[in-house]
């Protein structure tokens, strides 16, 4: 009988089969013990082997910090005055040249003059005709008055008509009226007197404030036409020992900006040398250069020995924080997340969701429980990220999580405030790659 059940076996390949699967299932075995070997030893190779010498750290440090803030612009004098001619004409004489210092009232140049001079000359004379008009017209008031007052002496005495009477009434009248028109054309040949004087000294321009030249735009021989559009003949600056910058603020810092505040700013002809400025005005009109918008800040600068020179470029770092004696990390410790802790724990899934996925992207289930997570990590767990409010620090060669509150910052530190924080700790700052 054992015979016969071998030989039917045999026919029906039953005893390869059985063999098979033993093979396979040996096989199978094997492999998911060497994962799970291997996903045991690379998931404990990726935690801290808490050595300090796999991160890199910076000192806490207390000290004075200076927040500034970028802003370019040109140095402008505090003054400027365009001189034209209020008159057309042509110039005879341009009687300063650049640099020079002028005084209020100094002549600049002068227009030619002959047909202003002819023209005040015939209002001279109808000046003088006027005058006399007025001395004729009081001669003859005194007549009248003086035959009046006879006349009515006379009437009341009734020696006298009195159709005489109002004859010499009426004569004195007129000779009032006659006087007050004379006045009258010798205050309008006056005036036009006046009007054509002051369009002759017109001719002669002189200089409105105390300064310096900075620009000359007049020739002798020059027409100057002024009916349109006066043209700029000379351009005085006030005082180049006082000037401004005149600063552009981008939108995002110009809230930071107030009046007072200090700064320093640096031009290309001596870009070793700082020079000291402080904020006059911060103005509220914007200006937009393709949509770039910036607000103009005005910067006092004193300028004795007159290096800065109108129209130079200048970059400008303007304090607008201070803090003294404070608490310090490095901004990369701000920024600086401990990639094997963990922050917060999920929630338990509610029944029938389907399984949730691992940190390696795999669903739980039979796969799960055959590879296992490695020690030490939770599947349901998320990692720590930067928050800006937090940094990590090295204590006992291990990577501490401590709560700060940022301050002020000058874009390599930053101002910490925290109970768990003190001057000489070591934060972290980037983890080391470690082969």
């Amino acid at each position: 009988m054992k015979d016969r059940r071998s030989e039917i076996e045999a026919a029906l390949a039953v005893g390869d089969h059985k063999r098979h699967w033993r093979g396979w299932a040996l096989g199978a075995g094997l492999i998911v013990a060497a994962a799970a070997g291997g996903w045991y030893y690379f998931g404990t190779a990726s935690q801290p082997v808490s050595a300090a010498a796999n991160y890199r750290t910076e000192a806490v440090t207390r000290e004075d910090l200076t927040v500034t803030i970028t802003a370019t612009g040109t140095v402008e004098p505090q003054g400027v005055v365009d001189i034209s001619s209020e008159l057309s004409g042509t110039l005879t004489e341009a009687l300063v040249d650049f640099n020079e210092t002028v005084t209020k009232g100094q002549v600049l140049a002068k227009l030619d003059t002959v047909k202003l001079e002819a023209q005040l000359a015939v209002q001279s004379a109808n000046l003088a005709a006027a005058s006399a008009q007025v001395l004729s017209a009081q001669t003859t008031l005194d007549e009248t008055k003086d035959t009046f007052d006879t006349q009515s002496s006379l009437f009341d005495r009734g020696l006298v008509t009195h159709s005489t009477f109002e004859a010499a009434e009426a004569a004195w009248k007129r000779a009032d009226s006659a006087y007050v028109v004379a006045s009258a054309n010798l205050d309008l040949a006056q005036a036009n007197y006046d009007a054509q004087s002051a369009e002759l000294e017109k001719a002669v321009i002189v200089s409105p404030i105390d300064g310096v030249v900075l620009d000359v735009a007049a020739e002798p021989g020059q027409i100057v036409a002024a009916s349109l559009s006066a043209p700029t003949l000379f351009t005085i600056a006030e005082n180049l020992s006082q000037m401004q910058l005149m600063a552009d603020v981008a939108e995002a810092d110009i809230g930071q900006v107030t009046e007072g505040d200090p700064a320093s700013f640096t031009v290309e002809a001596y870009d070793t040398e700082s020079f000291p400025a402080a904020i006059t005005q911060v103005r509220y009109a914007s200006n937009d250069d393709d949509g770039l918008v910036t607000y103009t800040a005005v910067l006092a600068v004193e300028n004795t020995d007159l290096k800065l020179r109108p129209g130079m470029t200048a970059v400008a770092d303007i304090v607008v924080a201070e803090a003294k004696g404070v608490l310090t990390v490095p901004n990369a410790a701000l920024r600086y997340a401990h990639p094997d802790a963990v922050e917060t724990t999920a929630a338990a899934a509610p029944a029938g969701d389907a399984p949730a996925e691992d940190e390696g992207g795999n669903n739980g289930g039979l796969f799960g429980m055959i590879m296992p997570g490695p020690p030490g990590q939770n599947d349901s767990a998320t990692t720590t990220r930067a928050d800006g409010k937090s940094v990590w620090v090295l204590r006992d060669g291990q990577p501490v999580r401590v709560e700060v509150t940022p301050g002020a910052t000058d874009g390599s530190r930053t101002e910490v405030a925290g109970d768990g924080l003190a001057e000489g700790d070591l934060v972290i700052t980037a983890k080391l790659s470690t082969n």
